[in-house]
């Protein structure tokens, strides 16, 4: 009897060991992703680290870098940013005026993020591209970030159901077979998952490091590419493994 009893209970706790875990993303919004003429020219962009379709937020150091490359410019931000909250936890936000025609890629680097769940840190590069008033030029030219997705669509302009396409690279070497994490900024919690393997949907790029994905609905998702860096961060005494993210976030549109 005893032995039916521990193989009941151990039936019991497979399910729940057996969930997907929540996945992490390094989160970049500003309040447009295409500025206009008769638009506000004033973005607000709010840095936060999350779990975005679930809504459930973690602490967000100030990051070592925020800045943002036009053309073959680039400007610090660093010092614009201000302490925010996002999903109930530590985030940052700036403000930046768009003041001519040009494609605007912000991006961070945060600080590691040290996850006791996956005894690693985290580190996500994460980036969003912005166009104004009509010029398109350079939205796939690379920043030059340690890993990066470098965008083979338009990171604009796009409608729900069109797909998004990027190149996974880490250095300036393309990453075969990477594997990539999607996910939706669940604003307002409007969608609701069948099950948990719907919240963090993971695809793989090709042999070039390409991948591609459609977005069913409108809104903000971003993609994550990730990889274990060469490198350990010592924690209480011991190196640690470091997961390194190459992170963009890319708007759809609703047609009307």
């Amino acid at each position: 009897m005893k032995k039916y009893i521990m193989m009941f209970i151990g039936m019991l706790f497979l399910p729940i060991a057996a969930m997907p875990a929540w996945s992490h993303f390094g989160m970049l919004i500003p309040t447009d992703s295409m500025v206009m003429q008769d638009d506000n020219r004033t973005l607000t962009l709010t840095l936060s680290f999350s779990h975005p379709f679930e809504m459930v937020g973690m602490e967000l150091a100030k990051p070592q870098s925020f800045a943002v490359k036009v053309g073959d410019k680039t400007l610090d931000l660093l010092g614009s940013l201000e302490k925010t909250q996002a999903m109930g936890h530590t985030a940052w936000k700036a403000a930046y005026m768009v003041k001519r025609p040009g494609v605007y890629v912000f991006y961070m680097e945060p600080e590691p993020y040290w996850e006791p769940a996956e005894d690693s840190y985290i580190i996500h590069y994460t980036k969003t591209v912005v166009a104004a008033f009509g010029d398109d030029e350079g939205w796939d030219e690379e920043v030059g970030l340690k890993t990066e997705i470098v965008p083979l669509s338009k990171p604009f302009g796009l409608y729900a159901g069109n797909v998004f396409q990027g190149i996974v690279k880490v250095g300036d070497r393309p990453v075969p077979f990477a594997e990539v994490e999607v996910e939706h900024y669940n604003i307002d919690n409007k969608y609701t998952a069948p099950t948990e393997y719907m919240i963090t949907q993971t695809i793989k790029a090709d042999e070039n490091g390409v991948f591609t994905y459609g977005a069913p609905v409108s809104g903000w998702w971003g993609f994550a590419a990730l990889h274990r860096a060469d490198y350990k961060l010592p924690f209480e005494g011991q190196d640690k493994d470091v997961e390194l993210g190459a992170v963009i976030w890319v708007y759809f549109h609703e047609m009307r």
